[in-house]
């Protein structure tokens, strides 16, 4: 005699055998009492969750000898026939197999009959949604207006790619996923029905890897049975279905909550050595952490959560030691680690990197008590409680060229640049050259020759202005430079020689010399010099007012930072604060 699988040989014959579905069992048992059985029903849901067999217990209903009943007697023929899949009357098909216009034809050819000895003919089709949109058209007009002696059910498990024009003729029914306690009570009837020693621990596992469907769970507990044999083992239940020991679970859990990298480090070296997916191992740790949540957000996670009540109070112990912003923060980032170990060439370095990053995840702080915080600081400003007057800034004023008395020939101290004799304190604006007089001063000269010439008023910025007694123009410049040597060229000197006659109305007579560095200290700086100095200063002025303003104190009260840039918006540059604290 043939072998019967267990999910064949206990399966549901009444609908208060049908575990989870109690929704189901009660509406088509009250239709049934009151008379009220429509023609076309839709049955959706996940697989192996009681579809296909309340289509035949709804069938034995409606054409048991008994009479119309919600308990079908399931010892008269109709019943065992039914039971057996051979109903004269009841029609079993696959959609899947006959999804042409041509099976439907056929259908509605047959429906005109009358049942042979039941009083119904009734159409179970299993997997309709695989019929063809021709075969759907077919079907319309017969659902709409069936003979009263024919009855439809449809089963699917993707009910959107029904039309809707079907859909709209049906009574539509969904069938829910088994939770776990339901699956596990079921497999330990059937356990001591089979004589089979099983923990529930073990129960627990075979109904987890079902994931809500009964009839995988019992073709997982066939497995287990016909590796293990009367005495089931947990550890042998653990080792058959690829799952990871509760325990390395727990301590790589631990691990991560304890920013201990090592621990979670050795715990991937156990996965390794066990010969367990690492895939399956990231999906428990995504379990575990969505145990964790739900004990931080529900005090009493009962149907929430499955598991034997130790393993509930190990997690809630863990949960306890943990803030809610990290754990969605972990499951965030094993999501997507499981999501890419399913491509990576190189999976333990994958599982090893995320769990280490999650190791040394910063503590997170909750945004809406920053938010919080950052709203008592702007009413705070905003009512001028501890806020200290802001120092008016002002313009840098330009400092004015100081013009030197004439030198005493007799007395003139010689700075040698580079063998030529540099008057460092000797500067002398002659007529019509004086620093006061802004139409003839060398820096508006200067400013002249940049807009017509740029790369000579460039040259022109860095140069020292070392005597200015028309028609004697001498400029300095540091030994060596790549101004200098530009300077030296005849092209550039006639050049300028031309704008400064035309500027100062009068010829004038240049001498380009070169400044040793050690001179550099004692002789007039260059306009780019003190422009740079003055910036120099205002960026100081505006770093010291930033960081003594009490709003940018306050914020660095509350976040605990530091102050890496700041920006003055008036002329619009970025200053750097290099002294963190």
């Amino acid at each position: 005699m043939s072998y019967l699988v267990l999910a064949r040989k206990y399966r549901p014959q009444s609908f208060e055998d049908l575990v989870g579905q109690e929704h189901v069992s009660q509406t088509l048992g009250n239709a049934i009492k009151t008379g009220r059985v429509h023609h076309a029903f839709l049955f959706t849901g996940a697989r192996g969750v009681g579809k296909t067999s309340a289509a035949r217990i709804f069938a034995k209903a409606l054409n048991c000898e008994q009479g119309l009943t919600p308990q079908p007697c399931n010892v008269c023929q109709s019943c065992l026939e039914i039971s057996s899949g051979q109903g004269l009357d009841v029609f079993e098909i696959d959609g899947a197999s006959n999804t042409g216009v041509d099976d439907v034809r056929d259908l509605r050819e047959n429906i005109r009959y009358l049942p042979s000895r039941s009083r119904y003919k009734i159409f179970i089709i299993d997997e309709v949604h695989m019929l063809s949109i021709n075969a759907f058209n077919a079907l319309l007009k017969t659902l709409e207006e069936p003979p009263a002696h024919a009855k439809f059910i449809f089963a699917t498990t993707e009910p959107h790619k029904i039309p809707i024009t079907i859909l709209s003729r049906c009574q539509r029914f969904d069938f829910r996923k088994i939770p776990l306690p339901l699956i596990v009570g079921r497999l330990k009837e059937i356990a001591t029905a089979e004589n089979i020693h099983v923990s529930e621990r073990s129960l627990g596992l075979v109904a987890r890897r079902g994931e809500g469907s009964m009839r995988d769970a019992l073709s997982t507990f066939d497995q287990v049975i016909a590796f293990c044999g009367e005495t089931v083992g947990d550890e042998d239940v653990q080792g058959l279905l690829g799952m990871v020991d509760r325990r390395l679970l727990f301590d790589t859990l631990e691990g991560i909550l304890g920013h201990d990298s090592r621990r979670v480090l050795h715990g991937v070296r156990r996965v390794d050595e066990l010969g367990h997916s690492f895939r399956q191992f990231c999906r428990e740790l995504v379990e575990a952490f969505r145990s964790l949540i739900v004990l931080k957000v529900v005090p009493d996670p009962e149907g929430l959560l499955d598991g034997p009540p130790d393993e509930l109070e190990d997690f809630r112990r863990l949960a306890t030691s943990v803030e809610l912003e990290d754990l969605e923060r972990a499951v965030t980032v094993l999501v997507r680690t499981e999501g890419d170990l399913a491509g990576s060439s190189f999976p333990r370095l994958a599982l090893e990197m995320a769990l280490v990053r999650l190791t040394n995840l910063p503590a997170g702080r909750e945004v809406a008590a920053l938010i919080r915080q950052m709203e008592d600081l702007q009413r705070r400003l905003d009512s001028g409680a501890s806020v200290v007057e802001r120092p008016v800034m002002t313009k840098p004023e330009r400092p004015a060229m100081i013009k030197p008395e004439r030198p005493d020939p007799g007395r003139r101290e010689q700075v040698v640049a580079g063998g030529t004799n540099a008057q460092a304190d000797s500067l002398s604006i002659g007529p019509g050259g004086d620093a006061g007089d802004g139409r003839h001063g060398w820096q508006d000269l200067v400013q002249l020759v940049k807009k017509e010439r740029p790369r000579l008023g460039g040259v022109l910025e860095h140069g020292r202005l070392l005597l200015l007694d028309l028609p004697n123009v001498e400029l300095g410049f540091v030994d060596g430079s790549f101004h200098l040597l530009q300077m030296q060229g005849a092209d550039l000197q006639s050049a300028f020689s031309k704008m400064a006659e035309d500027f100062y109305g009068q010829s004038i007579s240049l001498k380009v010399v070169a400044i040793k560095e050690q001179d550099q200290a004692v002789v007039p700086p260059s306009l780019a010099e003190e422009r740079e100095a003055r910036e120099s200063t205002q960026r100081n002025r505006v770093r010291d007012e930033a960081l003594a303003h009490p709003g940018i104190q306050a914020a660095q009260k509350i976040f605990g930072g530091d102050v890496v840039q700041v920006k003055s918006l008036r002329e619009g540059t970025d200053l750097e604060h290099k002294d963190r604290n």
